[in-house]
């Protein structure tokens, strides 16, 4: 077990009161941080603070403008983090690779007081891609396939402890098929559901609608079959509106079967805007206050937005991020290639 002590204080996600009818008209990028990292998992508290998970064993709280940095070994070695999530009284960071070894950090409502290691897993294939909560006891994350299902870890009891789930509680996987540590989103919950997006040979979503206990897993139509195709992102609007995205890595402008639509939970998916911009993406997300009109997605070839629930899509941006993530519908974080960036956006 090994601590380190962080000054912060804890804000929770402020509401906006913008319009939700109007749509996106451009948007403004401020770099707040940048350093010689990966960063593929971010946090955000408020408009002005932002929690971030990175390679080279690096967490960190970007406050103001100003970072406050942790460096994080398990035993000698520096771990590479994709996976955050947070929950009023904590934050969670989650290493890929093997082993896979999840840390708590504490909060007492205005710092953070010690960080612990809360799970640990070994083995060949141990590759842990992305971590959420639904609410501050119930958290879940995801990882590639081991023993033949995908990984899935569970807490009942705010972060202290995680559990695996049982192959036999879960559909099994096809050969080859994985996850992606991209963006920290290859899950997305709404009240007691989850959904799983997976890539690679097959292109699934695992749902549960019950918090973990009980799974099944539907077919989509997006391009599969090769190492680096499949689903990079997912995010749902509500239990029966959602989203995913992606497509092939290796060739990033390629827009066929890289984004489609379900409106019926995730049982059935259908491509949308196919063969149109915007190709390859790593993140996506419904932007709040825009009751599940608005889209925003960015990836290495830039930032895209679309007001119409994905059937049209517009540049933003061609600065590259893996990350987006939401502090109200004005304001949003991003993370890439040595840099988070604050995105102010503005309305018609």
């Amino acid at each position: 077990m090994r601590y380190f002590y962080i000054l912060i204080s804890f804000a929770f996600i402020t509401a906006c009161n913008t319009d939700s009818h109007r749509p996106f008209a451009s948007v403004d990028i401020e770099d707040i941080f940048s350093d010689s990292l990966s960063i593929r998992a971010i946090a955000p508290l408020d408009q002005d603070r932002v929690w971030f998970a990175a390679n080279n064993g690096r967490v960190g709280l970007i406050d103001h403008g100003v970072p406050k940095l942790a460096t994080v070994k398990f035993e000698d070695s520096l771990l590479s983090f994709r996976s955050i999530a947070k929950t009023k009284n904590a934050v969670f960071v989650l290493s890929i690779a093997n082993p896979g070894v999840l840390y708590k950090i504490d909060f007492d409502g205005k710092e953070a007081t010690n960080m612990s290691q809360v799970y640990e897993e070994h083995g060949e294939k141990v590759f842990y891609d992305a971590m959420t909560f639904w609410n501050d006891k119930e958290g879940i994350a995801m990882g590639d396939p081991v023993d033949g299902c995908i990984s899935v870890i569970i807490t009942r009891d705010g972060g202290d402890t995680w559990s695996k789930l049982s192959c036999d509680v879960l559909p099994a996987s096809n050969s080859g098929e994985a996850a992606f540590a991209a963006s920290n989103t290859n899950i997305a919950v709404y009240k007691d559901h989850v959904w799983i997006a997976t890539g690679g040979k097959k292109a699934r979503v695992f749902h549960s609608k019950d918090k973990g206990i009980h799974w099944e897993v539907y077919d989509t139509p997006i391009l599969q079959g090769g190492a680096m195709t499949g689903i990079y992102s997912i995010d749902f609007f509500d239990e029966k509106t959602g989203f995913i995205f992606g497509g092939d890595w290796d060739k990033k402008a390629f827009n066929e079967g890289n984004k489609a639509i379900t409106r019926d939970g995730g049982k059935t998916w259908k491509l949308i805007s196919n063969g149109e911009e915007p190709g390859f993406r790593s993140c996506v997300k419904f932007v709040p206050g825009t009751q599940g009109k608005g889209l925003i997605a960015v990836g290495s070839p830039g930032v895209s937005y679309s007001n119409d629930q994905g059937e049209t899509w517009t540049s933003f941006s061609t600065e590259g991020f893996y990350a987006v993530s939401f502090v109200n519908d004005s304001v949003a974080f991003a993370s890439g290639n040595k840099r988070i960036s604050k995105l102010n956006f503005k309305f018609e």
